[in-house]
């Protein structure tokens, strides 16, 4: 399995848990350190950890394996690192205030799934 399928299926489980803007930023020709970035939005806390858990177990079932989750109980904002690839689940006022897209504004954004946008 590739960093982008990982990246893929990351995706598809924080929509499945209801995410908001769900992007993946493609940063290979960007930087060294992770191939992927998955960005997500929760509106509750309760949420942003329900995405965060959706996206660790799918990856799990995957083979993929959790190198660090940061992020605190009380956090709007949890990281999962699983080395090629990097999900952010955010609250949407820290997800407009850290603006990871225009950071990495040169990033390609592969789509999280071309069928499942067509409905």
């Amino acid at each position: 399995m590739t960093p982008g399928d990982r990246a893929r299926i990351a995706a598809r489980a924080a929509e499945d848990r209801r995410a908001e803007d769900v992007v993946v930023l493609d940063l290979r020709e960007q930087t060294l350190i992770t191939d992927y970035f998955v960005i997500a939005t929760g509106q509750t806390n309760i949420q942003i950890r329900a995405i965060a858990d959706g996206v660790e177990e799918a990856l799990a079932a995957s083979g993929a394996r959790l190198l660090r989750r940061e992020g605190t109980e009380r956090g709007r904002w949890l990281l999962l690192d699983f080395g090629d690839v990097v999900v952010h689940v955010f609250g949407p006022e820290e997800r407009k205030f850290y603006r990871l897209e225009r950071l990495w504004g040169a990033a390609a954004r592969p789509p999280t799934d071309p069928q499942r946008r067509t409905r």
